[in-house]
């Protein structure tokens, strides 16, 4: 903890709350107080609808907060304000943000259909217009895909393409992933085996990992730290406040 504390955050929040409501339901995600320390793995445990992808979707600056007190991502040169970034409408700065220090894995993986193996797992490096080099064939590799770089998702099992996809959020060299239920879509023997090659790609490479999950038993066993969370309803199931603290 001491060594923590020397080192900044790579994401620090305080008082941000998201509020979501429908004509018969409201729901509340409330963050009274969040660092994360780079190279941390950090899990957040629990049921469908108690607001997991609500909040990576705010630390991935793809959903705004509907307030905040403090909420600060330092994973480039200089920390960057994304409360002020929110308020100003500056999409472009946290579209660029997102560029080039995320990295996402999706529930369904989320490649494109009319890509190979390969295309997917180098779109953000083309994007970003990085030079060729041997990244994705490493990648490759290390994911057991290498036979399968010029097959389309389509070809591919469903192990297999979240392999891709896990492939394809490392490929630009990226401060943070972010992991939506990267495993809810396999069986439980091929989650355990995809989810333990994947914290071990990320701890080599020292990428802050953050995973949404509803297994707690095999998340713990590698090592990540559970982000506190409590959800209460309302006695009539018309309202819901999450609140996540850590």
């Amino acid at each position: 903890m001491a060594e923590q504390e020397e080192r900044k955050p790579i994401y620090e929040l305080r008082d941000v709350v998201k509020k979501r409501a429908s004509d018969s339901y409201s729901f509340s995600l409330r963050v009274p107080s969040l660092r994360i320390f780079p190279g941390e793995k950090i899990a957040l445990i629990g049921e469908s609808g108690c607001g997991k992808s609500t909040l990576l979707d705010m630390l991935a600056f793809v959903l705004q907060p509907t307030s905040c007190e403090e909420f600060v991502f330092a994973a480039g040169d200089e920390p960057e304000d994304i409360s002020a970034a929110w308020r100003r409408s500056r999409r472009n700065r946290l579209a660029r943000l997102r560029r080039h220090h995320l990295g996402y894995v999706m529930q369904t993986g989320g490649l494109l259909p009319y890509l190979t193996v390969r295309e997917n797992m180098n779109l953000s490096r083309r994007i970003l217009g990085m030079k060729k080099d041997d990244t994705v064939d490493e990648l490759a590799e290390e994911l057991g895909l290498s036979r399968h770089l010029g097959k389309l998702p389509s070809e591919l099992s469903t192990g297999e393409r979240q392999r891709v996809a896990i492939g394809r959020a490392l490929a630009h060299r990226p401060s943070i992933v972010i992991a939506d239920e990267p495993t809810a879509s396999v069986d439980p023997f091929a989650a355990e085996k995809i989810m333990a090659l994947f914290i071990e790609m990320v701890e080599q490479r020292n990428i802050t990992v953050i995973v949404a999950s509803h297994a707690w038993r095999h998340i713990k066993q590698l090592g990540l730290r559970r982000l506190a969370h409590h959800t209460r309803r309302s006695k009539d199931g018309h309202a819901a406040e999450t609140v996540v603290s850590g």
